[in-house]
């Protein structure tokens, strides 16, 4: 009698290839959904370069994507004096919105960082407007610099913020403080 050979697999070959079928289906099924977007802000510092012309500096980076619409951000603010004179020791000057460059970006220090969604991006990118549209001198070296624009920001972002007279002029050392009042960030203080 001639044996029959059938097409049966073993029962348990049978389930792992319904396994895996399911697996790779559920696979196909996450890539086809939107990915989870979300803008982040990175809080820097410069230290300053008699060589170089540049003064001691804090500013932000934004860097992501908007969930809302996919659109991709990379942009970077700060708030200066228009023109670096004498006049800045004096009281307020005109002042500016800065954008770096990406060279000098890479070297500067990032404190720390704290991701956003669209709505706080929004916020952040309406508190840059106003700064900039600020009537008059709006710059002044005590009152209103470059530490107190990214001291606005970083409140925005939930951050403990404070401005001690002494460190005004020194955006590191601030960076540094808001990280020690900000303990959640677990980020290192730089040197």
């Amino acid at each position: 009698m001639k044996r029959r050979t059938t097409n049966r697999a073993h029962p348990l070959a049978r389930i792992g290839a319904r396994l895996a079928a399911l697996m790779l289906a559920a696979v196909a099924a996450l890539a086809a959904l939107p990915a989870w977007a979300a803008v982040t802000v990175h809080f820097q510092s410069f230290n300053g370069s008699v060589l170089f012309g540049r003064y001691p500096h804090t500013f932000v980076v934004l860097d992501g994507t908007l969930d809302a619409t996919g659109q991709r951000i990379h942009e970077n603010y700060g708030f200066t004096a228009k023109r670096v004179s004498p006049a800045i020791l004096s009281g307020p000057v005109e002042h500016d919105i800065s954008i770096e460059k990406e060279k000098y970006i890479t070297s500067t220090n990032r404190h720390f960082s704290v991701t956003v969604p669209d709505e706080t991006y929004w916020r952040i990118r309406r508190e840059v407007d106003a700064w900039r549209d600020l009537p008059g001198k709006g710059y002044d070296l005590e009152t209103r610099n470059c530490i107190h624009f990214v001291g606005a920001i970083a409140e925005i972002v939930g951050l403990t913020v404070s401005f001690p007279k002494d460190l005004m002029r020194k955006p590191k050392a601030w960076l540094n403080l808001m990280t020690q009042r900000n303990p959640w960030l677990n980020a290192p203080q730089i040197d």
